[in-house]
């Protein structure tokens, strides 16, 4: 079972993952792995030293190519899923980003980006990143 949460605060050492609600146009952009027939929002680790923000804008542009951008924090959130070691908790940070404008090019394992007018059917993570963008449309966000 997952178990999705949402919190205004959370201890910054504790956020290892960003996720970003992205839109062009008034039109959702999802990102496609090379390695899966699924889409996902776009999104990642945080890398070690690195601030949530600049890990959320760092992934938004290696993997959807955006160049000129908004990208504004929602909220925290936590993920509580088995797996192999018993049921674990994870942190992260929702974000919502306007793209104005992109690159063309995609810096990582993202084969290609999807920008659709409504939510994808195949989603690579379906117990979490819906729940992630009802949340965001909970708090004001254009979804």
């Amino acid at each position: 079972m997952t178990a999705v949460k949402f919190y205004d605060e959370i201890k910054d050492e504790l956020i290892k993952f960003a996720v970003i609600i992205a839109k062009t146009d008034g039109r959702f952009v999802f990102c496609k792995h090379k390695d899966r027939n699924t889409l996902e929002a776009p999104g990642g680790h945080r890398e070690p030293g690195e601030e949530i923000e600049e890990t959320a804008r760092r992934e938004l542009c290696e993997e959807t190519g955006a160049e000129a951008y908004e990208i504004t924090p929602i909220c925290a959130y936590s993920v509580t899923a088995e797996d192999n070691f018993g049921v674990r908790e994870t942190f992260g940070m929702l974000y919502y980003a306007e793209i104005r404008a992109f690159e063309g090019v995609l810096h990582c394992e993202i084969e290609k980006t999807v920008i659709m007018d409504k939510l994808p059917d195949n989603w690579t993570y379906p117990d979490i990143q819906p729940e992630l963008i009802k949340e965001a449309g909970r708090r004001g966000y254009s979804i």
